[in-house]
């Protein structure tokens, strides 16, 4: 191939000036557009009166970008409809949470063309395209329709719903079907893709022609299971920053003679974060002579303000904390913090090290890179220990974790008893059989794995008409 388009919804290269403030995914595409030379394409996260398609390209951080600017109805039909208040509540089987709104399907699909129509003209013969997540489903059907017949590939980061779930969303066959103008379409899991098959098997008289190759909608598709990882190396070389070490000093001076049990999530009702809170508290109930031996510290960055659900959850989880600190702290203790602030991931990167216990227990969760990078930040002499939930994708890969029902309050304290009491030797144990898998399941594994199944002797021509 000549090159790898990556498109996502957001272009968040790594600058010059370094990448330890960006998240992983974005690590994850970056790194992929280096090995592959190529162009990574978006939206830029800015807004404009109206709708040019004129591109923004540069170059920073050895990756070349080029963005566009939507319109104010785009980000409030396509990107806080139809994708947050639509696609991201059901795909976490938060029926009770999306909102139907014909509107919000009428400017998802509106968007999609306009990437598809901009993206057209960058495209050259032998360019590989690999698109990213739920905003941008149908934009293979779009560039098919402007004669684009390069390979295509989907990864979805989220989880892909139960056939009885999926079924709630209107107009689902149609999504599915554009699902059918890709040559791959990528999961986190064998259960996300089971599921995925399991719909088309039910919903569209499709035919599993043979493992991993789907029949639907007159056409072939190929399907897989690529796990997302973490450039490992890259995450623990960050705790030998200035930031890193001094947020680890911080941390350990905060918690002197206590252990450390942390938590970093984007503040969503898919993180399971309230749940967590209650178990936490159910803990310091139950154990009364280990009170004073923790402080757990939640991270929870706010994001999707205009979203109501999200008002919502930060309006529990304030009271919730409020509660917790004033039933247990005492004048000179509290056993919670509750951190409404984003941080750089070299910072994160020193604050797992200083961490006993790291809490991952989302309700629903495509794969959850937190995991990893807790994992990828112990002391190999004195490692913490993983708290994960079961709903997570990781959990697939990570079972040395202590692996939770993140509903039950029981199963979160029992296990955070068990991870603060556990011996160093099984800790060890445990941690090394989390890293060698944390390294070779890499990020780089998953990149390859999936251009490879995209442009090896398995990928279909296009157009892949069947009868």
């Amino acid at each position: 191939m000549s090159r790898l388009i990556v498109v996502s919804n957001r272009v968040n290269p790594p600058s010059d000036q370094g990448e330890e403030s960006v998240g992983g995914l974005a690590m994850a595409l970056a790194a992929a557009l280096r090995e592959y030379s190529g162009l990574w394409f978006g939206w830029s996260g800015k807004t404009t009166p109206e709708f040019t398609g004129q591109l923004n390209i540069q170059t920073a951080g050895g990756v070349t970008s080029a963005t566009v600017d939507l319109e104010e109805i785009d980000l409030d039909e396509y990107y806080n409809g139809y994708a947050n208040k639509t696609l991201w509540p059901l795909f976490h089987y938060r029926i009770d949470l999306a909102a139907f709104d014909r509107a919000f399907g009428e400017g998802y699909g509106r968007v999609n063309r306009r990437f598809a129509q901009t993206l057209a003209p960058l495209i050259e013969p032998g360019d590989v395209i690999w698109v990213h997540d739920y905003h941008l489903i149908p934009l293979a059907r779009e560039l098919r329709s402007l004669g684009v017949k390069n390979r295509i590939g989907f990864f979805l980061h989220i989880p892909w719903p139960a056939h009885q779930v999926m079924i709630n969303l209107p107009r689902h066959r149609q999504l599915v079907e554009a699902m059918f103008d890709y040559d791959l379409v990528g999961f986190q899991t064998a259960e996300f893709q089971q599921a995925f098959e399991e719909y088309v098997l039910s919903e569209a008289d499709g035919v599993l022609v043979s493992p991993g190759r789907l029949k639907g909608f007159g056409r072939l598709l190929e399907v897989g299971a690529f796990p997302i990882g973490l450039d490992a190396a890259a995450f623990a070389g960050m705790l030998e920053t200035a930031k890193a070490r001094r947020m680890h000093d911080l941390m350990t001076a905060c918690t002197v003679f206590r252990h450390l049990i942390v938590g970093v999530d984007r503040l969503d009702y898919s993180k399971g974060l309230e749940e967590r809170f209650v178990g936490f508290e159910r803990f310091l109930t139950q154990n009364p002579d280990l009170r004073r031996e923790v402080l757990m510290l939640q991270i929870a960055p706010v994001s999707r303000e205009s979203v109501e659900a999200y008002q919502e959850i930060r309006t529990r989880l304030d009271a919730l904390s409020g509660r917790i600190n004033g039933e247990f702290a005492d004048v000179d203790w509290a056993p919670f913090r509750y951190v409404n602030k984003n941080y750089r991931r070299d910072e994160l990167a020193g604050i797992y090290r200083a961490a006993r216990v790291g809490v991952v227990t989302p309700l629903r969760d495509g794969m959850n890179l937190v995991a990893k990078e807790f994992v990828a930040a112990q002391d190999p002499a004195d490692p913490g220990v993983l708290v994960l939930s079961r709903f997570a994708g990781a959990a697939r890969q990570m079972k040395q974790a202590l692996l939770v029902n993140p509903n039950s309050p029981e199963e979160v304290a029992d296990a955070l008893k068990r991870a603060l009491t556990m011996e160093k030797a099984e800790r060890i144990d445990r941690w090394e059989a989390l890293f060698e898998g944390v390294t070779r399941e890499d990020v780089t594994a998953w990149r390859d794995n999936f251009v490879a199944a995209l442009t090896g002797p398995r990928a279909l021509q296009r157009p892949a008409l069947v009868r």
